[in-house]
């Protein structure tokens, strides 16, 4: 690993200039034209049932679109995030918007156009070789577009979410570019952006954390009034689009979205609850070592440590790329690419945009990292987790664009996965208590946020949904939907709650995939799962594990625990075993605590 690595990323090697590339103008413009073609020929083709001949010419015109809208996205994306003040990106966002609506415009009828084939020529088609990389998602597409409103309706639902849906969900930037928290810091007085300011709160100093708490708390509840707003309208629009469908379940969307059973959703969130008593037993040992009676909301994260040393970010790209190469040298690889072509933005700034993700770009066969390291402990685990995010993509980007089509849920399963593998890693080196209470606190923490935080979030958005069905709720009635949420996962353990966490939170303005929540659990836990094979299998498993991903998008979650891993997960026991792994962890913890 080279000294001196670069906290920012380089766009310019995808389109130089920025959000006044020309290049990528003109690739938005080839997008649009090839999209505009397929729309229209789509269109205007008669009732009669496509042949062979037209239904391959159409799928291969659809995967173009699509494999150059989702690199059109990524790019556009990464210039909204390294820069919320820059209007030629958002104006960029919007227009590509309107492309997904009319390629989305486009798939409704190409869906359409496959549910209208007779059964023996649908057969008759699949059999044909080019068809079988693919053939799940064509089957899925099939089925689906009879669960829909007529093409022509589903259009214009597409259309007006352009500037209706999709522009509330663009309102949480501007609401977040509103926001500037006054700080005092080595003398001098700053005004941190939403993602500086987000990074104290889990400060090693307490004081710090607790002043942070409060005035992160003042600068959302100034925006509640606008943030109930898009809540309601997000929602609001949901509601209408699936009960013109006939849908009664907001819930119904998600899960096939992420191809997954409401059995399976069940089954986990029973097994989860399980984990509350133990998870609670690590919050009160916690507590006790930071001196207090309990934990508020904003020591969760915090370190034991208060005079925590720094990883500067050589040495957590070195911790990852060791950690991988353990596993497997193919994903050692990927992060060594990745440090070393500038994918990552990670540069510490006002301006950024909060938070972190991965992208990928499927005609460059690269990723895009963002996030804002500022070098604690958890900045790792989320360097760990987008790079285990951009290996998956790797994995995919030469299947057929209709195949590299996975959820959400089986996406969070391979960040998590690779979060692991740096968690265990480091432990096994750890010699000192006070290292070994450290590392297993921070794995406690990804168990309490994904096993308490995210039902809390699954809590609140299911119940708030309830409620919106009989009207639009005032900020003050999602206060206190949120406590309640929050009180019941994580057991009223705490001593403070975050009142205003479905203001801040970006995840509740996704409007790209609803109930943005649950697939973070089962990824965990799923991956967890997959840990236990790793370390029973031995070496041979990083095989069987990158076949796995690679089928993430062509099968369903059920048909891929019970393909590869010989498990069901519409079943509680495999979610039990998991979360008794998960919550192991606590034992180690209080004997440490008590040595």
């Amino acid at each position: 690993m080279n000294e001196g690595l670069s906290l920012k990323w380089n766009l310019e090697s995808l389109f130089p200039g920025g959000s006044s590339s020309t290049q990528y103008a003109v690739f938005v413009e080839e997008a649009e034209a090839l999209c505009g073609s397929l729309l229209q020929e789509l269109q205007q083709s008669d009732d009669t049932v496509p042949d062979n001949e037209q239904l391959a010419a159409w799928t291969e015109q659809l995967q173009n679109v699509l494999s150059r809208l989702r690199e059109a996205d990524a790019f556009v994306s990464c210039l909204t995030s390294q820069d919320m003040s820059d209007k030629r990106a958002v104006a960029w966002t919007e227009r590509i918007q309107t492309l997904s609506a009319r390629s989305k415009q486009a798939l409704d009828l190409y869906d359409a156009k496959l549910a209208s084939v007779p059964e023996p020529l649908w057969q008759a088609w699949l059999e044909q070789s080019d068809t079988k990389p693919i053939l799940f998602s064509l089957n899925e597409r099939r089925d689906s577009a009879k669960d829909k409103l007529p093409p022509a309706l589903e259009a214009v639902a597409s259309e007006l979410a352009i500037n209706g849906y999709h522009g509330w969900g663009e309102h949480y930037n501007t609401i977040v570019g509103r926001i500037s928290i006054p700080w005092e810091g080595n003398g001098a007085s700053v005004q941190l952006s939403v993602g500086q300011a987000a990074n104290k709160l889990d400060d090693p100093d307490p004081a710090v954390r607790d002043l942070m708490a409060t005035k992160w708390e003042e600068a959302w509840a100034s925006q509640a009034d606008l943030s109930a707003d898009v809540l309601n309208r997000l929602a609001g629009f949901r509601l209408k689009l699936y009960g013109m469908r006939g849908w009664d379940d907001p819930l119904r969307e998600p899960l096939r979205i992420n191809r997954m059973s409401r059995e399976t959703l069940d089954a986990m969130w029973t097994a989860v609850e399980e984990s509350i008593e133990p998870l609670k037993r690590y919050l009160e040992l916690k507590a006790s070592r930071l001196g207090k009676e309990k934990l508020s909301w904003q020591d969760v994260d915090a370190p034991l440590a208060t005079n925590q040393a720094k990883i500067p970010y050589d040495e957590a790209a070195q911790i990852i790329t060791d950690a991988f190469q353990q596993f497997s040298p193919n994903m050692a690889k990927l992060a060594q690419t990745a440090f070393a072509d500038h994918w990552i933005e990670a540069e510490d700034r006002a301006g950024k945009r909060p938070g972190g993700f991965c992208t990928s770009l499927p005609l460059s066969r690269q990723s895009r990292i963002f996030m804002t390291y500022s070098g604690t402990p958890g900045n790792v685990s989320t360097l760990a987790h987008e790079l285990g995010h951009a290996y998956h993509g790797q994995l995919v980007e030469d299947l057929p664009p209709l195949a590299q089509d996975y959820a959400m849920n089986v996406a969070e399963t391979a960040s998590t996965f690779a979060e692991a593998l740096v968690s265990d890693a480091l432990l096994r080196r750890a010699q000192s208590k006070e290292e070994k209470l450290a590392l297993l606190d921070d794995r406690l923490q990804r168990a309490v946020a994904f096993c308490m935080n995210i039902r809390a979030r699954f809590l609140f958005e299911t119940r708030f949904y309830a409620r919106r069905a009989s009207g639009m709720l005032e900020a003050s009635e999602l206060i206190e939907l949120m406590v309640e949420a929050q009180k019941e996962a994580f057991g009223n353990a705490l001593g403070s709650w975050h009142p205003h966490f479905w203001a801040s939170k970006l995840h509740f303005y996704i409007t790209d995939v609803p109930f943005y929540n649950f697939p973070y659990t089962f990824g965990y836990l799923f991956s967890t799962g997959l840990v236990a094979v790793a370390e029973r299998e031995g070496d041979s498993f990083s095989t069987r594990y990158d076949q796995l991903l690679r089928d993430t998008g062509v099968m369903s979650v059920e048909q891929l625990a019970s393909s590869h891993l010989g498990v069901a997960l519409d079943q509680e026991q495999f979610w039990r075993d998991a979360v008794a792994r998960v919550v192991k962890d606590v034992e180690s913890f209080e004997q440490l605590c008590k040595s």
